[in-house]
């Protein structure tokens, strides 16, 4: 069982960042793909970006590409979304997904999940 623990959410002003963590269990096995989605009240969740592992590939959603960066520690097994240039569009609830298995942008296609962490943007 992956365990997934996310951390860094809160509240920022409009053009600042924040960096989200998220820590997960030791992997043995290779490729693997973690990535964040994110979820607004009344929306669907939708993909923010994911990065795999051997080999390292990452894949962004339009709305984010410039201004979020996904990178990964190995000897934390944890991954990290850099956020900058947050605008009044990206608060959500972001969660962190992982899965055995190549690159993918599909929601449903993610086995494990994290609890969330809440990120506000005031204006």
């Amino acid at each position: 069982q992956v365990q997934l623990v996310e951390s860094g959410g809160g509240l920022v002003q409009a053009g600042d960042s924040l960096r989200l963590s998220c820590a997960t269990s030791a992997r043995t096995f290779a490729p693997y793909t973690m990535a964040w989605f994110r979820q607004a009240p009344g929306k669907e969740r939708e993909f923010v970006a994911a990065i795999t592992w051997r080999p390292d590939i990452t894949d962004y959603a339009d709305s984010v590409k410039g201004r979020f960066t996904i990178s990964r520690v190995n000897a934390q097994n944890s991954v990290h979304l850099q956020m900058n240039k947050l605008k009044p569009e990206d608060p959500a609830v972001y969660y962190c997904a992982d899965r055995y298995g190549s690159m993918t942008n599909s929601l449903t296609s993610y086995t494990y999940w994290g609890q969330g962490t809440q990120i506000t943007v005031s204006s």
